[in-house]
This record gives structure tokens, sequence and C-alpha cells, in this order.
């Protein structure tokens, strides 16, 4: 389980302290697929930067699985971040000098997961690109290939920062039914951020944002298909 415990994060700007968040409290649990949304600067992206262990909360606790993740040094972080967290981005980060399957590999080596990168690239839907490099692939494509590479880590925490936000509604559509399948089928704690009011409806749990604070938390217990979603 993840929890958030008053969770506070603050940046010093010039002489000032601005607020990103402001004492945060939610719990995940595994196989959830959980969306976080809000405007442009509701918090979002630092929410999301703390749960991957890429910043650390000013106040209050952040544990995952009983684990404190708030007080880990750097070391301990990176390592938190190697085996327990898959990202997907916006953008893809594919390294452009490697096939789709060498992508994928890369990732599953770095931890120790051996298996097929085959495996993903079919769950993925993109078996025949296997042998492409990103700049022979579509954009669909290339953050397709981005999650099969976050899944073969294996993660037990996936998060995904604005993943449909550059790709067309169709295309959009079959990233998120692979990304709630992976929550399914893997019992992986699944976190989208999105200001797309759309994806509410096919979440486990939404988290609403604005400037920093919790709006709202919402528990749904009969998420709906993927391909009903109106974009």
């Amino acid at each position: 389980m993840i929890e958030f415990k008053n969770v506070s994060k603050e940046y010093d700007v010039g002489t000032q302290k601005v607020k990103a968040l402001d004492n945060i409290n939610f719990t995940i649990e595994k196989g959830q697929f959980t969306v976080i949304l809000g405007p442009s600067g509701s918090g979002k992206s630092t929410m999301l930067n703390l749960l991957g262990g890429m910043d650390r909360a000013s106040r209050g606790q952040f544990s995952f699985a009983g684990r404190d993740i708030t007080n880990l040094n750097d070391f301990e972080l990176s390592v938190y971040r190697r085996d327990v967290v898959g990202f997907v981005f916006q953008f893809y980060n594919l390294i452009p000098s490697l096939t789709a399957y060498e992508n994928i590999a890369i990732a599953g080596q770095l931890t120790g997961n051996k298996k097929n990168a085959e495996k993903y690239l079919k769950q993925v839907g993109l078996s025949h690109r296997k042998n492409n490099f990103p700049g022979q692939m579509s954009g669909g494509e290339m953050q397709r290939v981005s999650i099969a590479r976050a899944l073969a880590k294996s993660p037990e925490l996936l998060l995904c920062d604005e993943p449909t936000g550059a790709l067309d509604s169709e295309t959009g559509i079959k990233i998120m039914e692979i990304l709630r399948d992976a929550a399914n089928d893997s019992n992986t704690a699944v976190v989208m951020v999105t200001h797309n009011a759309e994806f509410a409806s096919i979440a486990h749990k939404v988290i609403r944002l604005h400037d920093g604070k919790v709006l709202s938390i919402e528990e749904n217990m009969q998420p709906i298909d993927v391909q009903e979603v109106q974009l």
C-alpha cells in the first residue's frame, strides 16, 4: 500500500517559499488504477516526483508497502527507483540508437529481470516492430514501447505523466487500455497524472488537486470500459 500522511512540499524561490503541496493525505492499494487530476500548477507533477523518489517531502511521511520512503538516503532512493518504480513519460524518452526490443531488454537487465522482452512487446501489440528504431515508429508506437520498457522492470508502482498528451484520441484510448490492464493483471499500482477529466470514469480512484491541496478523493467501484471514454 502507498500512503501519504500530512505530506507537504515547499520550494525556495528567491527569498520566498512556495508551497507546491499542502498537507496531503491519501492511500493507494496494489492493483488500483489511480488518476491524479488537476490544472497546471496544482501540484500533480510534484506529487509524481515524490511517489517516484525523485524528490523529498518537506514535511510528513510517504510510505510504500510499510516502508518509510521519506527519510531514505540518496543511495536507498536510487535502489527504490530501480527496483520498485516504473516510469512512463509524455515524450517517451527512448534511446534512439536502440531497437524497440533493445530499449525494453535493457530495462529488464538493469533490474535483474531476465524475462524475454518479446513478452512485453507482445503485451503492447508491437511484436512486429521489435527490430525498428524509435525514428521508424509513430508516436503511439513509441509510447507503447515506453510502457513495455516500464513493465519489463516488473514494477510494483507504475507512474505515468500525461502519457496520452501528445497522442491522437484513438491512440490514447489504446494506451489507457494497456495501463489499466497492467493494474488489473499484474497487481501493480498504476498512478497517472493528467488534466483530462474524462479519464476519471475509468479509474478505481481519483485524486483531485488544486493549488497544492486535495479537493476530493473519489472511489469508483464500477469503472467504465476504456472504449466508452469520449475524448
